[in-house]
């Protein structure tokens, strides 16, 4: 495996089994911590706007679009993009967020946990697929002995990276493992497989030197690299609403009126569901909408 720049800060260890552990040495991205300073200098931005933070790709490109429909209706919006998966909580529960974008109910739930954070799931957003991709490879029959395969680095994508592997019959997991599966649950792995944990946003550059890897389709296509999302050697499902992206708020502003009508507006906007299929290439079976199921439309409906 070549050693490419994202790899030099990263710290690898290796275990009595040969599973590669890799994790990023910062824990917050610079862009991220300019993104906060921002917040607090943005007094320019009325009071009365809603500050949403989001990640990049289809959820920062669908949510971009929203706002600018949410002005012609007279809401400002104002959209904050980091690139880690830890900063949007912290500045969701410190007030500096009204909202934000990016986490499935399986990684809020960790989130809660781990922080104590007094945020919630308020609304449905877009429920991506996620598949195990290969450059090098054009089947999983192909993929050799003691291969190297990246999963997500965080406890719980790395779960559902897991099982997605199981699924490939490539490796089995202990009776019971499921959302909070990790790499020492592992029972059998014939192939000998190793297995790297990779900071879920760098799994699309780790495409480029890992002989497999957990892969979200939209990240690809973000990337410049479209015919590859539609490519995966194997899928999960868009059925499990339990990893369904979620609009999270401050435990207590479920009913603020901003969040409300910026919701719905996402959700019934043809412009963002344009954009939102755009993000998947066109292709339907990398996402579904869970709002548009009978059942759960409404924002109050949320598990």
């Amino acid at each position: 495996m070549r050693k490419s720049q994202y790899l030099l800060r990263w710290i690898i260890f290796y275990d009595p089994f040969y599973k590669v552990r890799i994790m990023l040495s910062a824990r917050f991205s610079i862009r991220a911590v300019f993104a906060l300073a921002a917040l607090g200098l943005a007094g320019h931005v009325s009071a009365a706007a809603l500050k949403i933070g989001v990640t990049p790709g289809s959820l920062a490109d669908s949510v971009a679009v929203a706002a600018k429909e949410a002005k012609k209706q007279g809401l400002e919006v104002e959209v904050i993009e980091f690139t880690d998966w830890t900063t949007p909580n912290t500045a969701l529960a410190s007030g500096d967020l009204d909202l934000n974008y990016f986490q499935h109910q399986a990684f809020l739930d960790n989130a809660v946990k781990e922080g104590g954070y007094a945020i919630e799931s308020v609304a449905y957003g877009l429920l991506p697929n996620i598949g195990l991709y290969s450059k090098q490879y054009s089947s999983l029959d192909a993929l050799p002995e003691g291969a190297s395969v990246g999963v997500a680095s965080d406890p719980v994508n790395q779960a559902r990276g897991l099982l997605l592997l199981q699924t490939a019959g490539l490796i089995q997991l202990k009776e019971g493992a499921t959302a909070r599966a990790s790499i020492h649950d592992v029972t059998a792995n014939p192939r000998k497989l190793h297995i790297v944990e990779v900071e879920g946003p760098q799994l699309v550059r780790a495409a480029d030197d890992l002989p497999l890897v957990q892969g979200y389709p939209a990240h690809f296509v973000n990337a410049g690299q479209a015919e590859l999302a539609s490519k995966a050697l194997q899928y999960s499902t868009v059925d499990d609403l339990y990893y369904a992206i979620r609009f999270v708020a401050r435990s207590g502003h479920r009913e603020d009126p901003r969040i409300r009508q910026f919701v719905d507006l996402y959700q019934n906007s043809p412009a963002v569901a344009a954009q939102i299929d755009a993000s998947f290439a066109g292709d339907k079976k990398l996402y579904a909408l869970p709002w548009k199921t009978a059942g759960h439309a409404s924002i109050t409906q949320v598990p």
